[in-house]
Parts: structure tokens; sequence; C-alpha cells
């Protein structure tokens, strides 16, 4: 049985942690949020009440959380992973991340004698819940072996991306195409629209034809053509639009390092800020429908 420490219990992180201890995996979990800590521990986890108790005897360490910084403060800083967790110990990072802030992490856990990977995920809250999360891993090809079983046990997909930080890489570039995508299907529908052809019937055609895409055969930002998706329940989320503006700001501050052409996800990334501008971020990312066709 696998000693895991999770750390970062949000929408994601809580039934990740779920389904690692449904999985048979010994899980000592923790949070800032107590409300969050004692829903994994309903779920099967054990209550770790810091991050320190949490990993010191930990085989392998999953941490799910916000932003950069709080990754950096969580593993270098003196009450965290780094300087409490056992020798030996595998760092798991599944946060959405800038590309430096996962390089640097993985570069002062190797410098202390760890292996560490960033492992993002796609697939949002209902992919975490079933355990069919997919999985981008940057790191070196052993750590990632030794991370895999545990991926199996919340994700469906598992890929390497190679080196660290690749796995932060893949997930911006795949988001910023999502997100692009997402806006070309809601442009092309609102169109269909406004010259008199319905969306039941611009599916039927565009669906089977070279327009087709994931925004619009899975995630269909028109009512109507795909039961399931978030239009049709007047856009509640499965993956927010402030999510996804975090993801297409990560892009771009990313490329503009790289120094990489991206005209597309800047005007991307500034249709989602209006959604944040209007107080209507907590859509989900495919109700930019609601901008775009003058509803929001």
């Amino acid at each position: 049985m696998t000693k895991i420490a999770f750390i970062g219990l949000g929408n994601m992180g809580g039934p990740m942690a779920a389904n690692l201890a449904k999985a048979g995996h010994d899980v000592t979990a923790t949070d800032l949020s107590i409300g969050a800590i004692d829903r994994a521990v309903e779920a099967g986890c054990k209550r770790g009440d810091t991050v320190a108790d949490a990993v010191k005897d930990a085989d392998i360490v999953v941490t799910m959380l916000p932003a950069g910084a709080h990754v950096r403060s969580v593993y270098t800083e003196s009450y965290g992973v780094i300087g409490n967790a056992k020798a030996g110990a595998l760092f798991i990072d599944s946060s959405t991340i800038d590309v430096d802030s996962a390089r640097a992490v993985s570069g002062v856990a190797s410098e202390k004698g760890f292996a560490m990977v960033d492992a993002p995920v796609s697939g949002g809250v209902a992919a975490a819940t079933a355990g069919a999360l997919t999985f981008m891993v940057g790191g070196a090809d052993e750590a990632f072996q030794q991370a895999r079983p545990v991926l199996e046990g919340m994700g469906k997909n598992i890929f390497h991306a190679g080196a660290a930080g690749n796995g932060q890489v893949a997930k911006i570039c795949n988001n910023m195409l999502l997100g692009i995508s997402m806006i070309g299907t809601c442009e092309a529908f609102n169109l269909a629209e406004k010259l008199g052809l319905d969306a039941q019937t611009f599916f039927d055609i565009s669906s089977t034809a070279s327009g087709q895409s994931w925004s619009m055969t899975s995630y269909c930002p028109a009512p109507g053509p795909v039961p399931s998706a978030p239009s049709n329940r007047d856009y509640q989320p499965g993956f927010a639009a402030a999510m996804m503006l975090k993801d297409m700001r990560l892009a771009q501050e990313a490329a503009h390092k790289a120094k990489a052409a991206t005209p597309l996800g800047a005007q991307a990334e500034a249709l989602y800020a209006l959604m944040e501008s209007a107080g209507k971020d907590d859509l989900d990312f495919s109700g930019v429908m609601k901008l775009i066709n003058g509803r929001l």
C-alpha cells in the first residue's frame, strides 16, 4: 500500500484525493479549509493537520494548488514539502501554473535529492470525480514511471511530455487552442442563427464536415445539439471562464517570454477578460457564446 500525502482539496483536488483512497492507497489529505479536509476524511482519507504532518511518512506527495506562488511556497518554505518529506519521496504537482515556477521548484527538489514531476490535468471537475482525467507529465523518465501508477488512480490518459515543466507547456498550449476554438465555434453558430440557419441543422452539417471540433461535438456552445453540454443548463460550469482566463493568461505570459506570436491567443484572452469584467466569469467557458451574441 502506497502512502500518499495530498495537499490542496479544492474542486479538483478533493475528488482526486478521494479516488486515490478508493484505489486502495493510504492517503493523508490536508488543506487550508477544515471543511475540505473533513470531506476528504469522509471519502476515505486520513486527516493531515499541516503540510509537515501530511508529508512526513509519505512515499508520494501530490499537490493541487491555485497558482505558481502557492506551489513555490508549499514546496520550498520551511513548513513545506521539501523540508519535511522523508528521503526518497516522489513529488507530483498537478497544479496548472507558469512554466518558470514548475521548473524552478523541480530544480530545488532535485538539489535536495527528490524526484519531481509536473502533472497538470485536463477534464474538469466531472472527470476528476470520475477518475477520468488526462495528465500531461513533465520530468525524468524514471520519475514518470514511478508516478504513473498513482496517476492511473485518478485518470485514464497519462502522457509523458518530456523534461521538467513540459507538462505545463502541454497544458497551457492545449487550453489556449481550446479557448480559441470555442470562440470560433460560438461565432459560427451565432452567424448561422443571424442568417436563418437553426443550431441543430448547422450542427448536423458542420459536425461531419471540415469545421468539426471538440468544442462543437462534445461541448457545443449553442443550446440543443449536445444535451450534456453546459449550454443546456444556462452555462453552469464544468470548466469556468475564470479558469480558462487563468490558462489563457499563462499562455500569453509564456508566449511573451518565448517571443512566440500568438495573436489569436491574445484576442481570446481579451474576450475571456471581458467576461471577467462583466462579472460573468463564473459561467462555463462556453458561456462566451453569451458575449458574442450580445446576451451576456
